[in-house]
């Protein structure tokens, strides 16, 4: 599992090279390679900002907001607590970036391990595998409007003939609000029969003349049962997976 993390994390060393956050020092010893200490200093980044490049670059973002939503459309908002929630949202995350992370280990770590391939290569083809998992899953107009608040030069922009050559400074936000505008849909798909509960036993309640007892307490043991009998969870977990396939 610590190989694996460590394979997700390293876009951020990428884009941190990219966009030349490192000083403007003499950083090769060889053609390609860099010095022991910039190597150093990217694999410090990295592990320093591990949270973060987890949820930027991972189907991290979809899942968890989804799993959280679901809870308070079940009406029990700490009940799975949040610690599960994330835990398992981590772990369908790991499932779900597996096959990036084997195309990462294949094609980029183990020949760089093997020394057949330069620093410069490594980073470009790590930066390519999360390239075509993000641009998968990510919305062209939401792309196109952070190319045109970018402001790119227009040699930059024509360097761009298809979305993987957008830089993943561009990339990453877009990336990013596309699984929020997707996780917002899949949830208000989620709502809509819980809400139909509420509403049933509140007309219920209203035409009994009930109307001390708050409905959501009613509703709440028919929601659970309902979401047990559809077997919800594998549903919601099922869903979230298929989504990036």
């Amino acid at each position: 599992m610590i190989r694996i993390l460590l394979l997700l994390l390293i876009p951020v060393g990428i884009l941190l090279a990219q966009e030349r956050a490192i000083p403007p020092v003499e950083l090769r010893i060889g053609e390609g390679d860099l010095d022991t200490s910039i190597r150093l200093l990217i694999l410090l980044t990295i592990l320093a900002l591990a949270p973060s490049i987890l949820i930027m670059t991972t189907s991290f973002i979809r899942i968890v907001v989804v799993l959280s939503v679901l809870r308070q459309a079940l009406g029990i908002p700490q009940v799975p607590p949040n610690q599960v929630i994330i835990s398992l949202a981590l772990f369908l995350t790991f499932f779900i970036m597996k096959p990036v992370v084997e195309d990462i280990n294949t094609n980029a770590l183990q020949p760089y391990v093997k020394e057949e391939i330069s620093d410069r290569e490594f980073f470009s083809r790590v930066s390519n595998s999360i390239k075509d998992f993000m641009v998968k899953q990510t919305r062209k107009d939401t792309l196109e409007v952070f190319l045109e608040v970018s402001k790119l030069k227009k040699e930059e922009r024509e360097k761009i003939k298809e979305p993987k050559d957008v830089p993943l400074s561009i990339l990453i936000p877009a990336f990013m609000v596309s699984e929020l505008t997707t996780a917002f849909e899949i949830v208000f798909l989620l709502y809509i029969p819980f809400l139909i509960v509420d509403i049933v036993v509140a007309s219920i309640l209203i035409s009994m003349g009930i109307i001390m007892i708050p409905p959501q307490i009613i509703s709440l043991p028919f929601k659970i049962m309902l979401f047990v009998l559809a077997n919800g969870w594998e549903l919601v977990v099922l869903s979230l997976v298929r989504s990036y396939q």
